[in-house]
């Protein structure tokens, strides 16, 4: 993974637009966009200042790799003590993934529940006002 790559993973896992981290870091939108296409080089002092206003350190954004995904987590623990930062392993992710889609399946079990309890319900109404008219 390159570091314009690395830039855009951290910003999108803050949940900040282009727009947003531009104006972060004093830029124009145009300009960070490009940082994040790889189109401009980056200097190792606008590298920190794009890594402070993160909230990381330079050395963590250089080390991070294909192996490790940045994902915020608000209000969690990292061991320099603080707020926001996670690094999962590949299997944590995964993990993590597969406990999402078993979340999904549930939640799609109970729409079809609801939707059948509501065509169970229409029914239920249409013939009370069979009856009614009747």
């Amino acid at each position: 993974m390159q570091i314009h790559e690395k830039l855009k993973v951290m910003r999108l896992c803050r949940g900040w637009s282009q727009e947003e981290m531009a104006e972060k870091l004093g830029y124009s939108a145009n300009g960070y966009a490009k940082i994040e296409r790889g189109e401009t080089d980056i200097k190792v002092d606008r590298l920190g200042k794009i890594a402070e206003a993160i909230g990381v350190d330079l050395q963590q954004l250089l080390n991070l790799n294909d192996k490790n995904v940045f994902n915020v987590i608000e209000g969690c623990h990292y061991d320099n003590g603080s707020h926001g930062n996670i690094l999962l392993t590949e299997t944590q992710c995964a993990h993590e993934l597969e406990k999402y889609r078993l979340l999904l399946q549930e939640r799609d079990k109970e729409i079809a529940n609801l939707h059948q309890q509501i065509a169970q319900l229409k029914e239920i109404n249409a013939l009370l006002k069979a009856n009614a008219s009747t």
